[in-house]
């Protein structure tokens, strides 16, 4: 008697009634299986995120190597142009990089050599060019106080003694510049006659910076100006004198010297 045939069973050829799919709807997800639907999800975006990464870096450096040469090649530049004789070089400097702060100190170079020279006129331009380039650093404070002082050298009296006032009242600027400006007008002042103006802009000198170089030349300049008469009066106690006979006698002034 023959032996009935069984059909195979379904699972010989592959159950796949436990099979579940793995997305964003499974209920208890690994975390490999969140971090390969993340993947499959953003993989595009992620690699573009990361080239443009690499690409943004590998431009900041290209960048910044072709300005650090060009700094090199702009300082090499500036130093030869110093170094040579005459003006010629400088100028073509400044022509070539105005707006670059080396230009301007080759612009400040240019207006100390002019001053020396007596060209007074010619020093205040380029001061004043100096100060535009750089400013209210050191180099630009030196060169607006440059300019004042040119300007009075060249016979522009109101203009530089109107530059000096804005210097010393400038609370911006460094007191040693300030200082220096009060004293060149003290100066201005004394050689004028003009005693009492010439304290006043020694007291500024010197309040500003009290140890500073030209508070010590302010101090020298008072030590040569007359104390003021009426001062002078109080301090030495010349009153008037009446005399026995009701005349009143009024003592000779006295000169003191500090």
């Amino acid at each position: 008697m023959s032996t009935p045939h069984k059909p195979d069973s379904p699972s010989s050829a592959g159950d796949d009634r436990n099979l579940v799919t793995i997305d964003e709807n499974y209920l208890a997800p690994t975390f490999e299986d969140r971090l390969r639907i993340f993947w499959e999800k953003n993989s595009r975006a992620i690699v573009v995120g990361c080239v443009l990464v690499v690409l943004v870096i590998l431009g900041k450096g290209a960048y910044e190597i072709t300005v650090a040469q060009r700094e090199r090649a702009v300082a090499a530049d500036f130093a030869a142009a110093s170094s040579a004789e005459g003006d010629d070089a400088l100028n073509f400097f400044v022509a070539s990089h105005g707006d670059h702060v080396l230009g301007g100190l080759a612009q400040l170079a240019l207006a100390d050599r002019a001053y020396s020279a007596g060209n007074y006129t010619g020093a205040r331009g380029s001061y004043e060019k100096a100060a535009g380039i750089l400013k209210k650093n050191p180099f630009g404070q030196r060169a607006r106080l440059g300019a004042a002082i040119s300007a009075l050298q060249a016979g522009a009296t109101a203009e530089g003694e109107t530059a000096l006032n804005e210097i010393v009242s400038d609370l911006a600027l460094d007191k040693l510049v300030r200082s220096e400006a009060a004293y060149h007008l003290a100066s201005r002042a004394a050689e004028a006659g003009n005693h009492a103006e010439a304290i006043r802009f020694i007291e500024q000198s010197t309040v500003i910076d009290p140890e500073g170089h030209w508070a010590d030349r302010a101090s020298m300049l008072r030590s040569t100006l007359p104390v003021p008469e009426a001062a002078d009066a109080s301090a030495a106690g010349t009153a008037p004198a009446a005399a026995e006979d009701g005349n009143v006698t009024e003592e000779a002034p006295t000169v003191r010297f500090n």
